[in-house]
């Protein structure tokens, strides 16, 4: 049996055959799997003998219909699909720059059943395993800007800070309507807020995004919980 066989039956048993009728005449997983391998055949790059680079962050965009209908499954075809980038991986003897991570994201101009795949070959953060950002005590300038929940404040010192209820968060947050990978925050002009395909989405100043510039002051609401945006 081929690995997108095994994917696919993983798959009915993980929901009992309700995904698949929730995706008839829509967007098949195992097509997801299928662009995700292609995307890394197509993107491939030898740097050195024996060492081919491939990526390891997926962007899925699926239209709005597609996008509700995986809603209560996101969490789990995010984690089947990396486990498929990563057996591919090996079968290809490919290399990845750092840990594989596959994020859906809501464009409405697409139609029902067509979708894109972006993909990226990222590093992980130097540093070791933990990526956590450390808050400081409230007053205490860090010349970055900053997230405040209540009155802990998280200093922004990475190009990309995500945040969610999943370990692999940078910021973890202890809320059920949050998913493992939510939302993540993205340093540049401007400083932007981007929706990482989660279930119940991301508000910027109480109007429902998935990308958004942010400015001082900000209101970024991820489930349950409030986090205001500082410039420094």
């Amino acid at each position: 049996m081929g690995l997108l066989d095994n994917f696919e039956q993983r798959l009915d048993q993980l929901v009992n055959g309700t995904f698949a009728k929730a995706f008839r005449d829509a967007v098949e997983p195992v097509e997801l799997a299928a662009r995700i391998q292609r995307e890394m055949d197509t993107r491939s790059a030898i740097v050195s003998k024996g060492r081919t680079v491939v990526p390891n962050i997926f962007t899925i965009e699926l239209s709005s219909t597609d996008i509700e209908r995986l809603d209560v499954y996101a969490d789990q075809m995010r984690a089947e699909l990396a486990q498929v980038a990563r057996q591919y991986a090996t079968e290809q003897r490919y290399t990845f720059l750092g840990s594989v991570d596959v994020r859906f994201a809501e464009d409405p101009d697409l139609s029902t059943g067509v979708f894109r795949v972006r993909s990226q070959a990222h590093p992980d953060d130097a540093g070791g395993t933990s990526r956590s950002v450390t808050p400081v005590p409230p007053g205490n300038a860090t010349g970055h800007p900053r997230l405040m929940i209540g009155a802990t404040s998280y200093p922004l010192t990475r190009s990309h800070t995500r945040l969610g209820r999943g370990q692999g968060a940078d910021i973890q947050l202890d809320d059920a309507g949050v998913s493992r990978a939510h939302a993540e925050i993205v340093l540049g002009l401007p400083v932007i807020v981007r929706d990482l395909g989660s279930t119940n989405g991301t508000l910027v100043d109480g109007r429902k995004v998935t990308e958004a510039p942010l400015h001082d002051g900000a209101r970024i609401q991820v489930g349950s919980t409030v986090v205001t945006y500082r410039d420094i």
